[in-house]
């Protein structure tokens, strides 16, 4: 092919390019020009509902579209995150996933989706620490030590309740087994709102919880927080101890949540969604509440939070080897 028949060739593919992204273009200067579905794997009122319905309720009346909260729970939260890596990849459909969903590969051996390839990493929304709770009516202690004191001598007595298998609250329960040398039955339920729902009717004894949805029934005297999974206190909870303060300093987890959304997502699209939850979570009222959810505003946006994805499922895949988790 000769000079000039080559540059004409590349002008071409170029002009083709440039029409096949036309529609796109045109589209994002009023981004979103429809609704937009946020799936959200666990049942309503769940740690992962108290941040997606006030993040989304605010972009919803600072974009002047619908964000919609899809909940499809089940299997762990894995249920709902397969469904959202098999949508259509054009801008309008992300999933609202969690620390859960970097464990589930070392507990769900036939995942029909992977969390670090099948999805674009969008960005962090908040990082809580889990809290040891209790039902008041059922469990006497109020200290760490107490807490220890009596499954020591009761071993089996007590049971917990979890958001589900392979979730942050059956492997924060199974790592404080393990580092305490205490047996405390697990009861996994189809999603934290379940599960805290017989928390507080009494059906099951205690629970490691996220801080965020355990919060106000913290603060409503529904249940007793005896410890964050910490070494630092948790923004508007300051009278709540830590781990460390309880004796047992090696015991730190967090529950986390992000955005991510399904691959193939064009790119404009997902840098846009960053850029009005970055205006959101660094507006005055939603750091106000995230300090009442016991978290500060977090910044983890594209790649860096992907590479903390990364880290995670690392980090728990090491934590269920150790702690010899399995599925009830």
């Amino acid at each position: 092919m000769n000079p000039i028949n080559r540059r004409q060739a590349l002008l071409g593919t170029a002009a083709t390019a440039a029409t096949l992204a036309a529609p796109w273009v045109q589209a994002q200067g009023a981004w979103p020009s429809r609704p937009v579905t946020i799936v959200v794997p666990f049942p309503p009122g769940g740690g992962t509902d108290a941040f997606a319905r006030p993040l989304f309720a605010l972009m919803t009346k600072n974009v002047g579209r619908q964000f919609i909260i899809d909940n499809k729970g089940g299997a762990g939260g894995t249920l709902g995150a397969g469904i959202a890596a098999k949508a259509a990849p054009d801008g309008y459909t992300y999933f609202m996933g969690a620390v859960h969903h970097t464990i589930a590969p070392s507990m769900y051996p036939k995942l029909d989706y992977n969390i670090e390839t099948d999805f674009v990493p969008v960005g962090l929304v908040s990082s809580v620490p889990q809290v040891i709770v209790v039902n008041p009516g059922k469990v006497a202690a109020t200290t760490l030590p107490q807490l220890l004191e009596h499954l020591r001598r009761n071993p089996g007595r007590l049971n917990y309740g979890s958001a589900g298998n392979g979730t942050s609250h059956h492997l924060a329960g199974e790592l404080f087994k393990l580092q305490t040398k205490t047996f405390i039955t697990h009861i996994p339920y189809r999603g934290a709102g379940p599960m805290l729902q017989d928390l507080i009717a009494g059906q099951v004894d205690m629970a490691f919880d996220g801080l965020g949805s355990s919060a106000a029934h913290i603060k409503g005297g529904r249940l007793r927080a005896i410890a964050v999974a910490s070494d630092k206190r948790a923004p508007g909870f300051p009278d709540t101890p830590t781990s460390t303060d309880g004796g047992v300093p090696t015991y730190k987890v967090a529950t986390w949540y992000g955005i991510w959304a399904p691959k193939g997502a064009p790119r404009e699209a997902t840098q846009a969604m960053a850029a009005e939850m970055r205006k959101a979570l660094n507006s005055d009222e939603l750091k106000t509440m995230w300090t009442g959810l016991g978290t500060d505003t977090p910044n983890l946006w594209g790649d860096d939070f992907g590479r903390f994805v990364g880290s995670e499922v690392k980090r728990w895949a090491e934590v269920v080897k150790n702690s010899g988790a399995k599925l009830d």
